[in-house]
């Protein structure tokens, strides 16, 4: 079995980051077990072209012992949006196409996933949606 990398809020926000977006985060859940928020960390970015994605690492996953060492988030769920809307990708991309919200993205795919959003031109968008390729 193939071990998935952990994602932090501190990676996230570094992917982000080295992508060109600006980045806001907050952690959530804390190590007292009864914490009231159902997510460990999240966070927004906002790249040049006006696309934004919105990650939420809901819970931590526990592993066995040999696998890891206490918790980790190595899925997290990911969120398109155009402004502050949530969007689609336009057609052609792996990502996207059946909702604005990916679940349980590893860290490879969210790699992927900024690559892609961070380097959309946004006129295609508007493109698809004028031929009603994209509602």
């Amino acid at each position: 079995m193939q071990q998935t990398e952990a994602m932090t809020e501190e990676s996230v926000r570094r992917l982000f980051e080295q992508a060109g977006a600006r980045v806001a985060s907050r952690g959530g859940r804390t190590e007292n077990y009864g914490s009231p928020r159902e997510f460990s960390f999240e966070v927004r970015a906002q790249f040049a072209n006006g696309l934004g994605l919105h990650v939420v690492a809901r819970q931590y996953n526990y592993r066995d012992p040999w696998e890891a060492t206490g918790r980790v988030n190595d899925l997290v769920d990911v969120t398109l949006l155009e402004g502050q809307t949530p969007c689609r990708l336009p057609k052609g991309h792996p990502w996207f196409q059946q909702g604005e919200e990916e679940v349980d993205v590893d860290a490879d795919g969210l790699r992927e996933i900024v690559r892609i959003v961070s380097g959309l031109n946004p006129k295609i968008l508007a493109l698809q949606r004028l031929t009603g390729d994209l509602d």
